[in-house]
């Protein structure tokens, strides 16, 4: 596609984008007909993860994860950095940062917060707010290895590339359920995560 994913470019392009309806929503729902009700009745768990934006020899990439094997959740799964939104954080970015914390060692303080896509509902019953923001370059990482098992980096010029959105199906409960999916080297992104790549792309570079 035809755009400088320079940081002030993207910056200002996230900036005048970023602005959503408080009632407006996204989910694993927009591609699988006839589930939009129960996919948001069944959305009991609130979480928010970081969209992290970071500059690498003047483009930015997008920060992912590959969660650990043993947890409960998503396992062996590419993820943004991110979890359940606890009852003492102020709001879901503060929960975001605290997760990216948690997860992979980033300071709070290494991160500017640009603003949040609307709320993402998933067929797995979370109520997911993706947070978007930038991280300072010279920013530290420290893997907690209960969670994560390796991060890694993604141009963001590749995920915004809707000829990188690959879209198929598995069974799951006896239904087939639809889903993007976007590998990347030897990286396997699909699920929610490409879902929310995909509603990022559609709301703010499409």
């Amino acid at each position: 596609m035809s755009f400088d994913f320079s940081k002030s470019n993207v910056r200002e392009t996230l900036l005048s984008k970023l602005d959503f309806a408080s009632d407006d929503i996204d989910g694993d729902y927009q591609m699988n007909e006839g589930m939009r009700d129960s996919v948001i009745a069944n959305a009991k768990k609130h979480a928010a993860v970081l969209i992290g934006l970071i500059e690498r020899h003047g483009v930015v990439h997008v920060i992912l994860t590959k969660r650990a094997d043993a947890l409960n959740n998503h396992s062996g799964q590419v993820a943004f950095p991110g979890g359940r939104i606890d009852d003492d954080d102020a709001s879901p970015e503060a929960a975001a940062l605290r997760e990216a914390w948690e997860e992979i060692g980033l300071d709070i303080n290494e991160v500017e917060i640009m603003g949040r896509l609307p709320d993402y509902y998933t067929g797995s019953g979370y109520r997911v707010a993706p947070i978007i923001g930038f991280v300072r370059e010279g920013a530290d990482f420290e893997i907690n290895p209960d969670e994560v098992d390796y991060m890694f980096e993604v141009p963001l010029s590749f995920l915004m590339d809707e000829a990188n959105h690959k879209i198929t199906s598995r069974m799951w409960k006896e239904r087939e359920r639809f889903f993007y999916e976007m590998p990347f080297e030897d990286y396997y992104i699909w699920g929610v995560t490409a879902g929310m790549i995909r509603v990022f792309y559609d709301r703010v570079f499409k």
